[in-house]
């Protein structure tokens, strides 16, 4: 008699323990510490300067609820996920100063975005972005944007506001003329246009007078700009694979280019794989000086 009670409960555990290891098994990492009782806090990582938390290559297509409630968070890492949405939610972390989104499935940012205020670097490289919101330009303190690797040909006007703005990144998308709201970010040092459809380069160039690295390779761009030579902070600039036949007599004014690069993390002037008319071709193989001093020559016979 006592048996079989303990053989019926045997046989009403087993399945539920048997549909409890199927569910464990579709866990995600975080959940151990979820199921064990923790605190989700306890997955923060507190550094000397930030407060971060990391949820890398993890497969998720949707992102934890929890992590709304940790408004502590001062980075947060998300990249190289399936993420096809940024909830609304992440307004609630306010004390942002990195965001990094690279490596998802995302179409668009939601307009929350415009609540992390204190907001500085922002990677949301090689997703499937074809706008950026206006509301970005809420986040004034940015100064790191790399939207490279996505789907986009325009950018809203409002992004002028970033006046803190120092690097960004633009490559790989589908942009046709370089955004006017560029031209107004004054603390630009770094811009970065390559592998675009651009074929020109506006006057407006000239503007941008902190630009120190300009990469514009990978284009259908037909001529150098002369207002290109007034950025006289230019210590890198990338012009390879384009359409460049002629150089302008004002090229020796960039006189922090010291040399004809042809290693793509050197400084100096990028000029291969352009149908470069004769004899600027030899002119570049003997050198930047070599080729200064003819451009000089010419403008004054």
């Amino acid at each position: 008699m006592g048996a079989k009670p303990s053989s019926a409960h045997a046989k009403e555990k087993s399945p539920k323990k048997m549909g409890f290891l199927r569910g464990r098994q579709k866990f995600s990492p975080w959940d151990d510490t979820l199921l064990s009782g923790k605190d989700p806090r306890s997955l923060l990582k507190r550094g000397m300067r930030h407060v971060s938390f990391s949820l890398v290559t993890k497969g998720m297509t949707d992102i934890p609820d929890f992590l709304w409630g940790l408004s502590e968070v001062q980075k947060l890492n998300l990249s190289h996920n399936q993420l096809r949405v940024l909830p609304p939610e992440v307004g609630k972390l306010s004390r942002l100063v990195v965001l990094n989104l690279c490596g998802n499935r995302l179409k668009n940012l939601p307009r929350e975005i415009s609540l992390l205020r204190s907001l500085k670097v922002l990677f949301v490289n090689m997703n499937h972005l074809t706008e950026v919101p206006p509301e970005l330009s809420a986040c004034r303190h940015l100064e790191v944007l790399s939207l490279s690797h996505n789907c986009l040909s325009q950018l809203p006007a409002s992004l002028a506001d970033l006046s803190r703005l120092r690097k960004l990144n633009l490559s790989n998308n589908y942009f046709v003329h370089i955004p006017i709201c560029v031209f107004s970010l004054k603390e630009l040092n770094f811009l970065h246009v390559g592998s675009n459809r651009l074929e020109n380069i506006a006057e407006s160039i000239q503007c941008l007078v902190s630009l120190q690295i300009f990469i514009a390779e990978s284009n259908k761009i037909h001529s150098f700009p002369r207002s290109l030579c007034l950025l006289t902070s230019l210590e890198l600039l990338n012009l390879n694979n384009n359409d460049i036949q002629n150089l302008p007599e004002e090229l020796h004014l960039l006189s922090r280019l010291e040399r004809i690069a042809w290693n793509p993390m050197d400084k100096g002037l990028h000029i291969s794989h352009n149908p470069l008319s004769r004899p600027l071709p030899e002119l570049v193989e003997g050198g930047l000086e070599m080729l200064f001093s003819y451009l000089k020559d010419k403008k004054h016979n």
